[in-house]
């Protein structure tokens, strides 16, 4: 297994002869220099707004800071590191500052800020004289001694007349330069390590208890969709093929009875009857689990959500793979409750679901020029598809401010399949809903 960061790949044989060095050194002095502008910024900003208006721009510094920290991570940590920041629940600068401030993050990242600009980039400097000015002094004493013709000054310690005594000090430098890559990984592993504890979120519990949680999360949504499956298979092969054959038998009896006698208007009535209960039992089978959904996707089964609306609906859901079942049944019922709240409480003229795949997460957006001031609290339904879309690790943001319009978001992480997977994986259906 390849190293993801310099501990690691200390450990590696060889090190000093791979792209981890260089890695190391591009990661110190970057973080040298922007160290130094943030040194020289928060002054400024930290006179600016003690001075005229408070806390905000420190605050707005140190997260704007924490994003470039975590993006320069990636140079010695291969491993991603996410923001942890939420999405605000409305939409608007007041309630994006609002979010930001109650957040542990943000106050992490303006102690970062300031940690970085006091005594994290004279660290990172004093590492890289060490561990390369040091060296590179060194190796450049024939080059000095050629310069002056006479004699060199190295590290303005060492004086050199000659080039066997520059040559010397060349092969020293040589030998430093490779020595002291270790400890300059050392502490570059120990700075990203920093910079992660205090800029990614953190978890609770050890790994193993994490992984177990997520294993039993998924086994839980798998029993889930079975048994929903189990369900809607049982009332399509039992009571929907007996209501069938009932409706059928209604039907026969009317023709054999004397017309316009009661016997031929009880059986009408039954007849009757007996095909609302179906078309009733048919709309629930499709409610439990939709064919289109199983058949061909999430892309096709929102459309057709989309027509059975109350309200017009405009899908742009092109170009989706095939999903992870749980994850694409999931992010079709979010989008048909939210689009049965609409019809019910919005006073909408239009909505509009969209639904896209990229980097690895499942994003559904469903927008409707309502009145707005929709309320999860308010028994609407999606505080259970919030739970059920928590249980892929998903989030249900709502923005929806009074007057509208509102904004219902499902993101869910799920890796995008493979071409390989993609070919080879059936597009299960079942026989039910084949009438």
């Amino acid at each position: 297994m390849n190293p993801r960061t310099p501990w690691q790949a200390l450990t590696r044989p060889r090190f000093p002869l791979g792209a981890w060095p260089w890695r190391v050194a591009g990661y110190l002095v970057s973080g040298a220099l922007v160290g130094a502008v943030a040194a020289a910024g928060l002054l400024v900003l930290g006179v600016f707004s003690l001075l005229l208006v408070g806390l905000p721009p420190l605050l707005l510094s140190g997260i704007a800071l924490g994003r470039v920290e975590r993006r320069r991570l990636g140079i010695v940590d291969l491993d991603p590191a996410p923001d942890p920041h939420r999405v605000p629940t409305a939409p608007g600068l007041a309630a994006w500052f609002r979010t930001r401030t109650k957040e542990q993050a943000t106050w992490r990242e303006l102690a970062y800020a300031l940690l970085l600009a006091t005594v994290l980039w004279p660290l990172d400097l004093l590492a890289l004289a060490v561990g390369v000015g040091l060296p590179a002094a060194l190796l450049g004493a024939p080059f000095q001694l050629a310069l002056d013709g006479r004699e060199a000054k190295v590290v303005k310690a060492y004086l050199v007349t000659s080039y066997p005594e520059a040559l010397v000090a060349a092969l020293l430098g040589a030998v430093l330069l490779l020595a002291l890559a270790y400890p300059l990984a050392a502490v570059a592993g120990a700075r990203a390590a920093l910079a992660r504890a205090l800029l990614t979120p953190r978890e609770s519990g050890g790994s193993d208890g994490i992984g177990e949680v997520i294993a039993s999360r998924a086994r839980l949504v798998d029993a889930f969709e079975a048994e929903r499956r189990r369900i809607e298979r049982d009332l399509h092969d039992g009571a929907q093929q007996r209501l069938v054959a009932l409706t059928m038998t209604l039907g026969l009896a009317r023709l054999d009875a004397p017309p316009g006698g009661p016997l031929a208007e009880q059986l009408a009535k039954a007849h009757a009857e007996a095909g609302q209960v179906l078309g009733e039992l048919r709309e629930l089978i499709h409610g439990i689990h939709p064919q289109v959904l199983a058949d061909y996707g999430l892309g096709p089964a929102l459309a057709d959500a989309a027509d059975r609306s109350a309200v017009p609906v405009d899908t742009d859901a092109e170009g989706l793979p095939r999903l992870p079942r749980a994850v694409e049944s999931a992010a079709y019922f979010a989008g048909r409750e939210a689009l049965a709240n609409i019809g019910k409480h919005s006073g909408a003229r239009r909505a509009r679901i969209t639904a896209r795949h990229r980097d690895g997460v499942l994003r559904l957006d469903v927008e409707d020029d309502g009145r707005g001031g929709a309320d999860p609290a308010g028994g609407s339904g999606l505080t259970g598809l919030a739970d059920r879309i928590a249980v892929l690790d998903g989030t249900l943001t709502i923005m929806s401010p009074p007057g509208g319009p509102t904004l219902l978001r499902v993101e869910i992480p799920c890796p995008a399949p493979t071409a390989s997977s993609a070919s080879s994986s059936p597009r299960t259906a079942s026989s039910s809903a084949r009438d």
